[in-house]
């Protein structure tokens, strides 16, 4: 068992206004995000299966070629290989839960 503190954790901008604070555990991976209005992640696909929570602001998720605005308290499951991208509307927070471990996210 381990207990992290939020702003202790390092941050990392994975992709432009995309920033990061990861948890790994054992079988999945936790991703805090502040993301900047405006900014957007180009559409991909991974093996992972991701949860996508809104914590606060609007983002604009992608999913299939269908757009949906997710607002503070949403959650939208992405099975894995699933293809998405994503745009925030305004300034967000996101917390994405991803299993398994996104090896890639690793420092």
């Amino acid at each position: 068992m381990y207990l992290h503190e939020l702003q202790a954790l390092p941050t990392k901008e994975f992709v432009p206004g995309f920033h990061g604070k990861m948890i790994h555990t054992e079988n999945m991976t936790l991703a805090y995000w502040q993301i900047e209005a405006g900014a957007s992640l180009p559409e991909h696909a991974h093996h992972h299966e991701q949860v996508v929570n809104v914590l606060k602001g609007e983002f604009e998720l992608i999913v299939d070629g269908t757009a949906h605005t997710l607002s503070k308290g949403m959650v939208y499951v992405l099975p894995g290989g699933t293809p998405h991208a994503g745009r925030a509307l305004t300034d967000c927070e996101l917390l994405d839960v991803f299993q398994p471990v996104r090896e890639d996210y690793r420092d």
